[in-house]
């Protein structure tokens, strides 16, 4: 039978996350259907202004802010049940009813108290790599280990019940180097009866939606948290998260084959920042990083961290829209590079004698490596409202265009402040 032509895009991290997909997605999403969020937990965050309201989501798609749009957890994200009840409490005070519209898979993994006292142990123990202590990590590494619990596990009682003592039994040695079984047994079930009641009317075969979706015609928009830095596979391993944050990981993570994805658009900054520990060739500190930082207000979503800041780096861009087949990018906060003189980029990577183009998989020449920096004059003034491109100063349609040149892949969405209508299309799309 032939399929219906539809409109598959996936958004993605084209840095180490942080980018501003939310804004995207908030945008994108008034034309989409289904809004699906492939993997990830609450240890990503997506902060969206709308009409000067600022709204921080960690697991609910951005879309859900969209009047009348479904917004779909897939079966590659791993759900901490509280976190998602307070969520779904924040949405409600916000005025926006989650009701017909989230939907959960039941093939997604849950995290339980005892992968955060995990990730929490390991993070103060020695072996930490930067994370958030959300449980992340732990739960994942379930979740391959064959001891994990899916949503569906969660909803049956008596199979949730004989799925933690496996996993207690399994963890305990670990376990017992924080606090006794049965207190963390205890703490495991405290809430357990409340949540599962919260969580069971969101349980939806979300793989069946998206397919019936797609066949219909209709448009679905599959959303990344964290970057592609930040990969499993392509990131800088082992400064990674726990799961595909590349393109890819929408067809596993959401249940969709790979010849149903259409587009795939890359979110990138105008500079790059990072969170947590590992490597950053074109990290720079001093009064530059502080301006950009305090202009940019670079502090993590999900922890207030301060963000580590650093210059565009092209070998790096390069790498993970390959990684990800990005036909088009989205650069975002050029507004913040206002007032910035001179701007640099980095276009190769000098390692002892030798010049590098592209990204080295050594974990030690990762961290050797030293940045070649092109540089730019800069630009002055607010441009915040600015929504024309034409009407960017020159140095900053300079920039965005050079950018473009070198990477070879359209900047279709230039984003100038924060508010999702602070945004210029150059491309309708």
């Amino acid at each position: 039978m032939k399929r219906s032509a539809a409109k598959a895009l996936v958004v993605v991290g084209a840095q180490w996350g942080d980018e501003g997909k939310g804004k995207i997605v908030h945008c994108l999403s008034r034309k989409a259907d289904l809004i699906v969020r492939y993997q990830g937990g609450d240890n990503a965050g997506h902060t969206v202004v709308v009409k000067g309201k600022r709204y921080a989501l960690h697991l609910v798609p951005s879309g859900i802010l969209v009047r009348g749009k479904k917004a779909l957890i897939g079966n590659g994200v791993v759900i901490n049940p509280r976190a998602l009840r307070e969520e779904v409490r924040a949405l409600k005070g916000w005025g926006i009813s989650v009701k017909g519209r989230l939907f959960v898979s039941p093939a997604a993994h849950v995290i339980l108290p005892t992968h955060i006292l995990l990730d929490t142990l390991r993070e103060e123990g020695g072996r930490g790599i930067g994370t958030t202590k959300k449980g992340i990590g732990p739960c994942y590494e379930d979740k391959v280990a064959r001891i994990g619990i899916r949503v569906a596990d969660y909803l049956e009682p008596d199979t949730f019940r004989s799925l933690v003592e496996t996993n207690l039994r399994v963890r305990a040695a670990e376990l017992m180097r924080v606090k006794p079984l049965k207190d963390i047994r205890e703490e495991v079930f405290r809430e357990y009866d409340a949540l599962r009641r919260f969580l069971a009317p969101f349980a939806a075969d979300t793989a069946v939606m998206i397919d019936e979706a797609l066949r219909s015609g209709k448009r679905v928009l599959f959303e990344g948290a964290q970057g592609a830095m930040l990969d499993l596979d392509h990131g800088t391993y082992p400064f990674v998260t726990s799961s595909s944050t590349v393109a890819g990981g929408a067809c596993a993570g959401a249940g969709v084959g790979p010849t149903r994805i259409d587009d795939v658009m890359g979110v990138s900054k105008a500079y790059n920042t990072r969170v947590g520990r590992g490597p950053f060739p074109t990290e720079i500190f001093g009064a530059t990083a502080n301006f950009i930082r305090r202009t940019g207000k670079e502090y993590g979503t999900t922890t207030g961290r301060p963000r580590r800041i650093g210059w565009l780096d092209l070998v790096q861009l390069r790498f993970a829209i390959r990684a990800s087949g990005v036909g088009r990018l989205a650069m975002m906060k050029l507004d913040t590079l206002a007032n910035v003189h001179p701007i640099k980029v980095c276009t190769a990577y000098k390692l002892g004698r030798r010049t590098l183009t592209e990204w080295p998989h050594s974990r030690q020449a990762v961290f050797d490596v030293e940045p070649v920096y092109e540089s730019f004059p800069g630009f002055s003034g607010d441009i915040s409202k600015v929504r024309r491109f034409a009407d960017l100063p020159k140095g900053a349609r300079d920039y965005v265009l050079w950018v473009e040149r070198r990477l070879g892949v359209p900047v279709t969405l230039v984003s100038v402040g924060p508010g999702s209508e602070a945004t210029i299309r150059r491309v309708p799309g």
